[in-house]
């Protein structure tokens, strides 16, 4: 038999002694989200800087963060009057003045046309407004 069988009695009851301990949802989703199937596949990812595929570490420690449900940042008062809790979920995830925002959705929309273009499936900008309108219901 292999060692994973005899480790699951082990890892089921530390894996319900953990959820049992969450306290709100948030935690929950993180906790949900981390346990997952396939979800630390980002960390196999060659750091491909050509590909787009290198983060610096400031991303890293973002991306580790969220993850994790770290706090990232003081709590503050956003731009748009709302408070922003310590983990930064307000301005990354709801606010729609985010100074990232606009840049995220045009870096998004020039790399889908490059990728495109490297297939010799040329696009326009304004062929990518499905792609685009996507992107930024899901970045909220």
């Amino acid at each position: 038999m292999k060692q994973s069988f005899w480790d699951r009695p082990g890892v089921q009851l530390d894996r319900s002694n953990v959820e049992a301990s969450l306290i709100d949802s948030f935690q929950r989703a993180s906790f949900m989200a981390a346990a997952s199937r396939h979800s630390g596949d980002w960390l196999l990812a060659l750091p491909i800087a050509s590909c787009g595929l290198k983060l610096d570490d400031e991303a890293v420690r973002v991306a580790v963060g969220f993850r994790l449900g770290l706090n990232l940042c003081v709590p503050h008062e956003c731009q748009c009057g709302a408070q922003v809790d310590a983990r930064g979920t307000h301005c990354s995830f709801v606010c729609k003045q985010a100074p990232g925002k606009a840049s995220r959705h045009h870096a998004l929309t020039t790399w889908l046309q490059g990728r495109f273009l490297q297939l010799e499936f040329p696009l326009s900008k304004s062929q990518l407004v499905f792609v685009a309108q996507t992107e930024s219901a899901l970045m909220g």
